[in-house]
């Protein structure tokens, strides 16, 4: 009677997963609702509106930091990623050649400006190449120097994501394109570099991303007025007005151009995942 009661009595049911999992988003969500909250209450606005959200300072800054500051910081990166894609594109393929020393240039090439800082390719182009060749000017100026500093930084990058791309493309689209007539070169221009393209244009968009914040740092190139861009622009209005607005404004500049860039790369990235499905 008594094994009977205990058969008879319900199983104690605990939580299912599906109510586990809503009870750990529900905890994660409180605390972070929490988080903010309490950020909020702490945070001094006050001091941070009169710090970095004066308006009289922010409308001084228009139009200049626009027709001046953004536009130079655009045709930074555009020519240091032109520059960067067509040196990345000789690396990859000296990567991917079958003669020993292109590989092994191509390879220590890559090491070296991907190990190295930005920093110091920009210091080693504004100071060590005025030293090293007395005299010689680099064509372009401050946009010349800035291109071939960014493009050094990029082409370590976008070499190897070309190489991947490259080797992406089925090793049959050579076979095809070799058994019509094609000659080597001539496939890999007309066939495989356009299939690897398409299927590296979202890591390369990120890069322009990237090379967009990396402009900041032409600084140390030595620029005029007239050749500052965004950073530059707003760290010497910040001196001037003793307030840190034109700094937050700069950086609402940047989000300006890099905020539609991630937009554009992730769909592009959605496509993709679409195209391979």
């Amino acid at each position: 009677m008594a094994d009977t009661d205990v058969q008879l009595q319900p199983k104690k049911k605990g939580l299912t997963r599906r109510q586990k999992r809503k009870l750990s988003r529900g905890i994660q969500y409180t605390v972070f609702v929490a988080a903010v909250i309490a950020f909020a209450v702490a945070a001094d606005w006050d001091r941070l509106q009169n710090q970095f959200a004066q308006a009289d300072i922010a409308e001084q800054m228009f139009p200049d930091i626009i027709t001046l500051a953004l536009k130079n910081t655009v045709l930074y990166t555009l020519s240091g990623f032109a520059f960067g894609l067509v040196l990345g594109m000789v690396i990859a393929l000296m990567r991917l050649s079958s003669v020993g020393p292109y590989r092994w240039f191509a390879g220590v090439y890559i090491e070296i400006f991907r190990g190295l800082p930005a920093l110091l390719i920009f210091i080693f182009i504004g100071v060590a190449v005025p030293l090293a060749f007395p005299g010689t000017e680099i064509p372009g100026g401050t946009y010349g120097k800035v291109a071939l500093a960014l493009g050094l930084v990029a082409a370590a990058y976008m070499a190897e994501t070309i190489r991947a791309g490259i080797q992406a493309v089925p090793k049959g689209q050579m076979e095809a394109a070799r058994s019509l007539g094609f000659s080597p070169a001539r496939a890999m221009v007309s066939i495989i570099i356009p299939q690897a393209f398409r299927i590296i244009l979202p890591p390369l968009t990120n890069e322009l991303v990237l090379l967009f914040k990396d402009s900041s740092l032409v600084l140390f190139l030595g620029v005029t007025l007239e050749e500052r861009e965004l950073s530059k622009y707003g760290r010497d209005l910040a001196s001037t007005t003793a307030n840190s607005t034109p700094i937050l404004v700069a950086g609402l500049c940047y989000l300006l151009v890099t905020i539609p860039l991630g937009f554009v790369v992730r769909r592009m990235e959605a496509k993709a995942q679409e195209a391979v499905k």
